[in-house]
């Protein structure tokens, strides 16, 4: 090992599924690819129908006195899992870096988010709403559990995403079942295992497979909820399946953000900002900064302030530690960035930066890129390219750059930067989306709510919002005058 690398968890297995609180093996097998080097990291299996049918049979038996303990037991035992994953950090963050790519520092974030993540929504509860008390009558409004329900998880942040359906599941009595993509199953196996013993049999369990594995989850009648992250052509897949017996679901889905960045910015100090707006994670980020408009009177200078920012930025090997960005997770995502290199080249775009692709990189690498001015009716303005190219856009008329930012199908988040705090809260309170950060970017919490407008989704993660996600309305009333039945 060089004295540069960071060291490594081995993932030497066997991995193994989880069902009823016991590993699980399969006679079917996938290899999971390390994104960097594009070799073979692990084995992992590939769970069955009738393995499925276990893990719903399983869930269904566990939810019964999962849902009776006390809301305390329940909290407690999220905690724990929290202070498991602490313990364990340096090998999740390893094993993140191989399997996702990501650079420690990213790693280091996302980890440590989950174990903030279990912590925090470990604290959280429903209140019971007394509507009416009186003499007479008491009405209260309360949540109850759903029972089995399903998360499935995408490759870009394996971890927390998963940990923000986990969590909030199980604190208000659910049990769960876990799909972890097939590009990054290896922390999501790992962590399940790891816990069963905080937790009665069947309540979390975990399975692995691909696209047809999705397909009979989203449909299985045994289910009653889909919590999902990934592409919004993806979820409306997830919705129609979901239908068959009105699984509730909660879609989080693709996003265009926009960012706007007004006259009176210092170009120097708001161009570090920008660019991880847009390429925190490889743009591999449903909330990266996807298209850039920047005022006409400072447009030359921020460009030319992020193209010498980007020109310090190193892309490698995650595990290496000079590394600021890694690779593209997978082959087929690697192969749609692409796409729009090849679009912008076809339509003689201006490239400010980047470009050229090295087919015979050691992996999956694409070079940061930013695309100077391209037409709005482009590609890369109008969709999603989910990878390091980036359009920078000029706008003069506050009105004008509103519409535009508007003018897409999406609208999961967006950022507005100037000094003049007035202008920026007017303009960001404008925009169409989830979330709107106004001179900062990528601030989550599991207090604030978290979902998208348009087609960016169907309800909503974290804060009290999100855990209501996982339950009922339950209205009970009593009559308490004598005789009411007698």
């Amino acid at each position: 090992m060089s004295t540069t690398d960071l060291p490594q968890t081995a993932t030497e297995g066997p991995f193994t599924l989880t069902i009823d609180g016991s590993p699980v093996t399969t006679q079917e097998s996938m290899p999971v690819v390390n994104p960097a080097t594009r070799q073979v990291i692990a084995s992992v299996p590939v769970a069955s129908r009738d393995q499925l049918d276990a893990a719903v049979d399983a869930a269904a038996r566990a939810f019964s006195s999962w849902s009776a303990k006390p809301l305390e037991e329940r909290q407690a035992a999220v905690a724990a899992i929290g202070d498991r994953l602490e313990a364990h950090a340096e090998q999740f963050m390893a094993l993140l870096t191989s399997e996702q790519g990501k650079p420690r520092p990213m790693a280091e974030w996302e980890v440590y988010g989950c174990i903030a993540w279990f912590r925090e929504v470990a604290k959280q509860a429903l209140p019971v709403e007394v509507l009416e008390d009186t003499a007479e009558r008491k009405v209260i409004s309360r949540h109850t559990p759903l029972g089995v329900v399903a998360a499935i998880v995408p490759w870009n942040f394996p971890m927390l995403l998963m940990v923000w359906k986990v969590a909030p599941a199980l604190v208000v009595g659910n049990t769960m079942i876990v799909k972890p993509s097939p590009f990054t199953p290896l922390c999501a196996l790992r962590l399940i295992e790891l816990v069963q013993d905080l937790l009665p049999p069947g309540v979390l369990s975990v399975l692995n497979g691909d696209g047809e594995l999705g397909k009979w989850i989203t449909s299985h009648p045994g289910i009653a909820k889909i919590a999902f992250t990934g592409s919004t052509e993806t979820g409306k897949h997830v919705m129609r399946s979901a239908a068959g017996n009105l699984k509730r679901i909660t879609l989080e889905l693709g996003g265009n953000d926009p960012a706007i960045v007004l006259p009176d910015v210092d170009p120097k100090i708001v161009a570090p900002k920008i660019f991880w707006a847009a390429f925190q994670n490889n743009a591999q980020f449903c909330n990266a900064a996807k298209r850039v408009y920047v005022h006409d009177d400072i447009y030359d200078a921020v460009r030319d302030e992020l193209v010498a920012y980007a020109q310090t930025i190193v892309v490698g090997d995650g595990s290496h530690r000079d590394t600021d960005l890694g690779p593209i997770q997978n082959e087929p995502q690697y192969h749609k960035v692409l796409e729009y290199f090849d679009d912008c080249r076809a339509n003689g775009y201006t490239f400010a930066l980047g470009g050229d692709v090295d087919p015979d990189a050691p992996g999956w690498f694409i070079p940061v890129t930013l695309v100077d001015n391209p037409p709005e009716h482009s590609r890369l303005v109008t969709e999603e390219p989910f990878g390091p190219i980036l359009p920078l856009l000029r706008w003069t008329e506050e009105d004008d750059v509103v519409r535009r930012a508007n003018d897409t199908p999406w609208g999961l988040g967006a950022t507005v930067w100037g000094t003049d705090l007035e202008r920026v809260q007017r303009i960001g309170e404008r925009l169409e989306a989830g979330t709107v950060w106004l001179n900062e970017v990528h601030q989550y919490s599991p207090h604030q709510v978290f979902g998208g407008h348009k087609q960016s989704g169907i309800g909503a993660e974290n804060s009290l919002h999100g855990l209501a996600e996982y339950t009922n309305h339950q209205t009970i009333t009593l009559n308490k005058l004598p005789g009411a039945v007698s």
